[in-house]
């Protein structure tokens, strides 16, 4: 039996001779996780593809027949009127075409206040769209809404397809001949819940849509993706108003108005970017029930596609454990993160000074993101949002060279070596940075590796490297005594 071969320091490991890490190692790291040691980081060219969007009075089923068209699970359902209040965009695929459905809030007419802005949402999306998809309850028949909407659209030139929803079976069928009278062509029986006649509506659909779409973004390469995150009502949909200069999302002060994540493409500081617009997350997941349980899914999905994540926190109030528990959830998610500040408007001097003393006590496991202060509602210091971006995503990308980085670790342990831990004391062998966004690193070791100590390096390459705005992991890989049979 030959036994492990003693730890060198990092300067005297050689390749091949035990005490260095090989490619089998670096493919087989014992926490289990996917690295790409080869990752680019390039982003895909925009698709251009046509856009339908669909409409109707609330609780017609839109939402319902929007995951069927998808085939995914996506769009918030609940069997109550109002769960979609903005409009929402999701890619679909039929037959090898792509194509986007957006889906709106229940459109009245004659409403005020929060419905008011929902059917604001729904005219624009009619406007914008290449086709319209009308959604009728055939078991109630055409309301005067539903006339309402028809009128709207015969006006109108773009495509309409009238889908008379909630046809379940053959009886219900000359339900749906009936509505004929709303003079927008034949009605088109489904069943969203059931799937009922869904292959033939998704036909009827392409041929409608044209090929390319009549609104085209000039953007040259994929647009990088900035989730908006916070609790209830601090000032998120007002953000992304302000960015894109429209009402994009509905905005109230009833907290939880948005339920399903928007997205829109925003020029900010000559550079295209597409912001998510996200439920405010009130609880804990496990917690939650109805609408907000699938909003806080729909939350943490928009968290999880995007590559960096503005945390607005209000900046008149004491930072809550709401705040942080959100900050963690980005930070646990492995995104860059930049902290916004919002409402500075209402801060006084005071204020601002309880606000340093704040941050400094109940950030401590993120000082190393981004604070900006903002004003979403009159747009002070709004410009300040793309340098930190940039900086978060330019941290998250970096990749440092293995021999740059074996040389400095070097220099460190030898200056502070690990704690000694049952009598011996580990040996880092070799390190290599196996991914980026984020930054992971792997320590091949010849014993554990504490918290504490790894804690330490994380801060020593952060102040010699930077990493500000993005989370740092570190893997530890304690290389055990091998075995060898003899010939």
């Amino acid at each position: 039996m030959t036994e492990f071969s003693e730890a060198r320091p990092l300067e005297e490991a050689v390749p091949g001779d035990g005490t260095w890490a090989d490619d089998g190692d670096l493919a087989s790291w014992e926490d289990g996780g996917d690295y790409e040691l080869d990752a680019t980081g390039e982003h895909v060219e925009a698709v251009r593809v046509p856009t339908l969007a669909i409409v109707g009075r609330p609780n017609v089923g839109k939402s319902t027949l929007v995951n069927r068209i998808i085939a995914r699970r996506e769009a918030v359902v609940q069997d109550i009127p109002g769960v979609t209040r903005d409009r929402v965009s999701y890619d679909a695929l039929w037959r090898g075409r792509r194509f986007t459905v957006v889906d709106t809030g229940g459109w009245e007419p004659k409403v005020d206040g929060l419905q008011a802005a929902v059917a604001l949402q729904a005219e624009y999306a009619m406007k914008t769209s290449d086709a319209v998809l009308v959604v009728v309850d055939a078991m109630v028949g055409a309301t005067e809404t539903d006339e309402a909407i028809a009128r709207v659209l015969r006006r109108s030139k773009k495509p309409v397809i009238l889908v008379a929803n909630k046809v379940d079976d053959e009886r219900a069928v000359s339900d749906a001949a009936q509505l004929w009278n709303l003079g927008l062509g034949e009605p088109f029986a489904v069943s969203a819940l059931h799937g009922r006649g869904s292959g033939d509506l998704l036909d009827i659909i392409l041929d409608k849509l044209p090929e390319t779409p009549e609104e085209i973004w000039d953007a040259v390469g994929g647009p990088r993706r900035v989730a908006l995150v916070g609790k209830p009502n601090v000032g998120k949909s007002s953000l992304l108003n302000k960015l894109t200069g429209e009402n994009r999302a509905v905005v109230d002060s009833v907290a939880g108005t948005t339920v399903d994540p928007v997205d829109s493409l925003v020029d900010l500081d000559n550079e295209v970017w597409r912001f998510v617009d996200t439920a405010g997350l009130r609880k804990r997941v496990k917690f939650s029930g109805g609408m907000e349980y699938y909003a806080s899914l729909r939350t943490q999905g928009a968290i999880e596609s995007a590559e960096v994540a503005v945390v607005l926190v209000d900046s008149s109030e004491p930072l809550s454990e709401q705040d942080q528990r959100v900050i963690s959830m980005v930070v646990d998610s492995g995104r860059a993160v930049v902290i916004a500040l919002n409402k500075a408007d209402l801060v006084d001097e005071e204020r601002r000074d309880q606000i340093d003393k704040e941050l400094e006590r109940d950030l401590v496991r993120v000082p190393w993101a981004a604070v900006i202060n903002i004003s979403a509602m009159t747009g002070s210091r709004v410009h300040r949002l793309a340098p930190a971006l940039r900086t978060a995503l330019a941290s998250w990308d970096k990749r440092i060279p293995t021999g740059q980085l074996n040389s400095w670790l070097g220099e460190v342990i030898a200056a502070n070596p690990p704690p000694v831990r049952g009598g011996r004391q580990p040996r880092v062998l070799f390190a290599t940075q196996a991914a980026n966004r984020p930054p992971t690193f792997v320590l091949f070791t010849s014993g554990f590796l504490e918290a504490g100590y790894r804690r330490f390096l994380e801060r020593r390459l952060r102040e010699e490297f930077g990493f500000e705005g993005s989370p740092i992991r570190i893997n530890v890989r304690v290389r055990e005594k091998r075995e060898l049979r003899k010939k």
